[in-house]
């Protein structure tokens, strides 16, 4: 227990002290009914960082603290599907945290999962610990073994992860902005291929930089990618060119201090997305303007996942004093 208070120390040090933001839309939300689909331990490191559907109505997540990726049943339970070992260093390189995490998640239909680790630890030919290294990894349905296929450099946080159907390339996001020639913080953007790699930098900006946290929660809509600035409070757009090239970021909301990661609603450019230092869950309309939902028992919300009109939203309750890590589910009325 001693070690995981010390990992969350870490963490706690890294973002800061959670804040309180008002909503940028006039309009005040209308209720909305919520319920406890899955409660977690903290102490067994049961922090849903990351969260995907499943057909069936359960869900999977990634465990950041326990380094897991896990099944969650419909009744709650969780089933862990693998577990990443600890690299050779102890993880204690990992840029921002000090600890490896397991972070963003993707399910293909075929029931495929892919997953980012972070380890501060590099991939090294030839050698026989690179089961642990930093990057994407792939595991098959029916496995237990991930299989790393792109790794990423050992001072990077890779983040948020997202797969664009159509031409089959991943994309993640760095949370580790680097002081470029000029002094400015440029965060990355990175892409490889779902069969596997070496990554390369779909995009750098100091849009995408921040001291902390930059870059975190990625999505691909409508032939773009959507990234969110957590220490910039943004919400970013990046056209995909022909050629897997990014186009100009442009900043479509603000005002968003610490965001996590978050989904489309289905309607148009409309978002839901989850800021984790105050607590809520917030709709974005495609002017930017955005409503905060009355849900309660949120407790540090990392991420969503919408499936059959339902709204699973993970909480890691990171800054807590008394942790109770949960997914909460809701439906999204029109008139929310």
């Amino acid at each position: 227990m001693k070690k995981l208070a010390a990992r969350v120390t870490a963490l706690t040090l890294v973002v800061g002290v959670a804040a309180t933001f008002g909503s940028a839309s006039a309009s005040a939300a209308a209720p909305a009914d919520s319920a406890h689909f899955a409660d977690f331990t903290f102490t067994a490191g049961q922090t849903p960082e990351n969260i995907a559907a499943e057909p069936d109505g359960s869900v999977d997540v990634t465990f950041s603290l326990a380094r897991q990726v896990v099944r969650v049943t419909g009744q709650g339970e969780p089933q862990i599907l693998a577990e990443m070992p600890l690299p050779d260093n102890g993880g204690g390189s990992t840029p921002l945290l000090g600890h490896p995490v397991t972070m963003g998640l993707v399910r293909t239909q075929d029931g495929t999962l892919y997953f980012l680790y972070a380890s501060g630890y590099a991939y090294r030919a030839g050698q026989n610990d690179n089961d642990a290294v930093t990057g994407v990894y792939r595991l098959r349905p029916g496995t237990t073994t991930p299989e790393l296929i792109a790794p990423l450099p050992a001072d990077s946080l890779p983040n948020g992860l997202a797969l664009d159907q159509r031409s089959g390339q991943l994309y993640i996001t760095d949370s580790a902005a680097r002081t470029d020639d000029a002094g400015d913080l440029v965060g990355t953007v990175w892409t490889v291929p779902s069969t596997g790699g070496t990554p390369t930098a779909f995009a750098s900006a100091p849009e995408l930089g921040a001291k902390g946290f930059g870059a975190n929660g990625l999505k691909i809509h409508d032939h773009a990618v959507w990234v969110t600035n957590s220490g910039k409070g943004t919400i970013l757009h990046l056209p995909v060119l022909p050629g897997n090239r990014a186009g100009a970021v442009e900043v479509r909301a603000t005002g968003l201090d610490t965001i996590d990661d978050f989904t489309f609603t289905g309607h148009g450019d409309e978002i839901l997305a989850a800021v984790n230092g105050s607590d809520e869950v917030v709709r974005v309309r495609p002017d930017g303007c955005w409503t905060a939902l009355p849900l309660t028992g949120l407790e540090n919300p990392t991420s969503l996942a919408i499936h059959d009109g339902t709204v699973y939203v993970a909480s890691a309750a990171y800054f807590k004093k008394d942790p109770h890590p949960n997914i909460l589910t809701t439906r999204l009325h029109d008139d929310d």
